[in-house]
Order: C-alpha cells, then structure tokens, then sequence
C-alpha cells in the first residue's frame, strides 16, 4: 500500500485494488505513476490536495463497504478478476482508470445495479457493515435503500415536479410519510445537496426545468431523501461545467461526514481534491486490475 502524503497531517491513499494476481507489470506502473502525478504547487512544490481542504476525520459510525474477490461477466466474457476494495466508513473513494477498464460495472455491482443486464453474471461478496448484500434472503429494494446511486446523466423524473422527485424514492421503498414529514425531508435532503435556497420558491415547478447542475444535485437529493448509508456516484460531473462541478464537488465533502461516498471519475485532478481513498482500475490483458 502507497501512502501519497500531502499538505500538513492530510493524505489521500492511492491504493492498488488488492487482487488475487501476479505483480502488474513495469508498463501498468508506470501508467499508474503518469496518472497519479501530482501538479505543481503555487510555490513550485507538489501539492497533491488543495491546502485550504480542512484536516479528515472519518466517522466510525457510518457504514463501510467491503467488495470480495468480485469477478463480473457480460455473457462470456470475463470484465472484473477477482476484485477486491474496502470502502471505509465516512470516506470518500474515488474510482480512476482508462475508458473499459469496469469502473462502471464495478460501481454498479455495490447496489445490484449490475444483475439486472440480462447476460450478465458476477461472482464474489459485497458486505455492508458485514452483510452480503446478495444473500439470497436479502430483498433487493433493501440494498437500493442502503446504498443510493447517482448516475452520469441526470436524470429527475421529467413528469413531476421538483418536490416529488425529492419524495419519490419513498414510493419505491415502501416508506410512509405524513406531509410534513415529507416537507421536511425536501427541504432537509434539498439544503444537504447545495439546491434548497435556488429551488424553495419553486418546488411545485418541473424537476426538468432546472440547470444541467441543478437537475444532477437535484438527482443527488433524491437519493438521500431514504438516508442511504452509501451514496454511489458515476462520474456526476463529467456533463457539467465548472462552476457546477464546483458545486457538486463541495456537496460530496460536505455529505461525507453524514454517508460513505464512492465516485468513479476520469478527471485526475478531481480524484485529488475530494477523495481520501483513490483505487486505480487497468485493463490488462482482457481484465481489470485495481492498485489501491
């Protein structure tokens, strides 16, 4: 394990997937080392993580996410090799790698996004504070529940308003609310997503109506409208422009005192400014390989 140390008592981890492999190869490291290369600092130095991010604290109270010997297939051909990542509680991991290396399916696999393609088969364990989530006795809107996800593409429910895709996920789990339970879950979850002072005299207007970036943070409160103990995000900014990125980004240090967080990501510099934890996946010879 590699320890990246940046400004002060602050660290981001870059940690090789643990993997039941042989070594990886000079090429992989170097492409890692490439990758991973930090960017100058205003004094010349190498700043790995903005200075002004205050010191990490995690919080052992929220649940960790431990992926085990996770090998993933799309009809016979073969994506993840025996995968393994401890997602630690109240931390934010980031996923990096190249285009088709599994990021995506990896992510997906966390919530059991990933059995639902038809051809598609994974074998291996996915522990939630230590229970499978794929037990058989598991229901699968328990684990959606546990584990939220937000995708590449916003995508709020185009028929409703602003304030119904907030409650929707209710709905879905099974979860009853009176009214002004629910009025104070939109103004709750909307104010931790970074949307409630832009959206509050508006909420009965279309979800489809905002911004690019407001529909995205509109999707992530969604999300934490059924308190998941998880929040998965794939790529949530890539469609977005800065100052929404910006936005976004500041959301996520802020809900990680309150969710664990795992986002996948091309963008390097992204990776280093809200994540603790970083996993990078290669595709070598037709698998996925992860260097934690």
């Amino acid at each position: 394990m590699t320890d990246l140390t940046t400004h002060g008592d602050e660290r981001t981890r870059v940690l090789p997937v643990v993997i039941e492999h042989p070594s990886v190869s000079p090429a992989a490291e170097a492409l890692t080392t490439e990758l991973l290369r930090p960017e100058p600092g205003a004094g010349g130095g190498q700043s790995l993580v903005p200075a002004a991010r205050a010191p990490f604290v995690p919080n052992p109270d929220l649940a960790t996410l431990d992926a085990r010997a996770i090998s993933a297939w799309f009809g016979s051909r073969k994506v993840l090799d025996r995968v393994s990542l401890t997602m630690p509680a109240g931390v934010i991991t980031s996923l990096i790698g190249p285009s088709g290396c599994g990021k995506s399916t990896f992510l997906r696999i966390l919530n059991r996004m990933h059995e639902l393609v038809p051809s598609a088969s994974l074998a291996g364990e996915v522990l939630l504070d230590g229970e499978d989530i794929y037990d058989p006795r598991k229901k699968l809107v328990d684990a959606r529940k546990h584990i939220g996800m937000v995708f590449q593409k916003p995508n709020p429910f185009p028929a409703m308003s602003i304030y119904d895709n907030v409650v929707a996920g209710l709905k879905l789990t099974g979860t009853k609310a009176s009214r002004d339970e629910k009025d104070y879950l939109v103004e709750s979850s909307l104010t931790k997503a970074g949307l409630w002072k832009e959206v509050k005299d508006r909420l009965r207007s279309p979800g489809s109506g905002l911004s690019g970036g407001q529909q995205q943070r509109l999707c992530i409160a969604r999300s934490l409208a059924v308190t998941p103990r998880v929040l998965l995000m794939d790529e949530p900014c890539s469609a977005l422009d800065p100052t929404s990125t910006r936005v976004i980004e500041e959301t996520m240090l802020e809900l990680a005192a309150e969710v664990t967080i795992v986002i996948v990501t091309h963008n390097m510099q992204q990776a280093q400014r809200v994540s603790q934890q970083c996993a990078f996946f290669l595709a070598e010879q037709g698998l996925s390989l992860i260097h934690i």
